[in-house]
């Protein structure tokens, strides 16, 4: 039971770890200390998608459901719960491209928004 709760609340992380990716530009128009921060997640974020990288904190994940009794999954965290809802069949390559492209190009106008209406 101790490794299944281990194993949950490493999938909220990397969960609130891509949310904060996504949405965290909107925090920033908030809380500009958060810049640096936000900036190094989506980097990261990116890169691992751009190049079929596995986060850590899947390896991690992966661990404890098996420490569990429950069966592991293959392929990255988006693929497993992101990917299998867009795509029952297997989420191709394309829109891991498609997702590391995106959150970089949805945060610089994020970015480029809260810095024009700034300047107002």
């Amino acid at each position: 039971m101790l490794y299944r709760a281990g194993a949950d609340l490493v999938l909220c992380v990397h969960l609130a770890f891509v949310a904060f990716a996504v949405f965290g530009g909107f925090l920033v128009c908030c809380d500009p200390g958060w810049t640096w921060v936000h900036i190094s997640v989506v980097l990261w974020s990116s890169i691992v998608n751009l190049m079929s990288w596995t986060c850590p904190l899947t390896p991690i994940e992966q661990t404890l459901r098996r420490r569990a009794g429950e069966s592991g999954y293959s392929g990255g965290f988006v693929q497993h719960y992101v990917g299998r809802l867009v795509y029952p069949r297997g989420m191709p390559r394309q829109l891991e491209l498609v997702a590391g492209v995106s959150v970089v190009v949805g945060n610089v106008l994020v970015y480029a928004l809260m810095f024009a209406l700034a300047g107002q």
